[in-house]
């Protein structure tokens, strides 16, 4: 097999987690992804444009995020390492997305670009299942978050962020933490005195 970053074993694992490929089709995964290293607060994918590709998170943190008509952000997920993201609509659709993704620390992530993911499923008919695998968890979450926005306490939402991402728990800004449960980074400041007071 050709040399490839020590970063592919990662996304391999990733992989591995649903599929099971021989080393044929590891090469062809392999040949198609690309490796992109970026600066902290780096935007990489903005509101308006198009989704081209998938992003799977090697070091450091993305985010992504949608601004409202008066600027304030709201935080929809977070992809630490051995995490995807990109903007599903606009990546399926090919239409201009609704999701800023945006680095929180100098990171680095794999590149999958959708015409290159859309040949591995001729070539290697089993990732679309793994790709089925990773879409139906994405739409199970966001409909999760979506009903434990409209029926959780603010400290329950929290809850339930400390479980998703544990790694991130004592790692992300509190304002960062603040927008994913939908308060304001004071009012979180308050709720977590008391939350750790219990």
């Amino acid at each position: 097999m050709a040399k490839y970053p020590d970063s592919f074993q990662l996304i391999l694992k990733n992989v591995s987690r649903h599929i099971s490929l021989n080393e044929t089709e590891t090469e062809r995964f392999f040949s198609i992804l690309s490796v992109k290293k970026y600066k902290n607060k780096q935007l990489i994918l903005s509101e308006g444009e198009i989704c081209y590709n998938t992003w799977f998170v090697t070091k450091g943190c993305l985010r992504g995020f949608t601004t409202d008509q008066n600027g304030f952000e709201h935080v929809l997920s977070f992809a630490p390492v051995d995490w995807w993201i990109g903007d599903i609509y606009s990546l399926i659709s090919q239409k201009p997305g609704t999701l800023n993704v945006e680095t929180l620390e100098v990171s680095e992530a794999i590149l999958l670009h959708r015409d290159q993911q859309e040949q591995l499923y001729a070539d290697v008919p089993k990732f679309e299942r793994f790709f089925r695998i990773i879409i139906e968890k994405s739409l199970v979450h966001n409909q999760q978050r979506l009903i434990e926005n409209l029926s959780l306490s603010a400290e329950e939402r929290y809850e339930k962020f400390c479980l998703r991402y544990p790694q991130l728990v004592n790692y992300l800004p509190q304002k960062q933490i603040a927008s994913y449960i939908g308060v304001t980074p004071e009012f979180f400041s308050k709720m977590k005195s008391k939350f750790y007071k219990k």
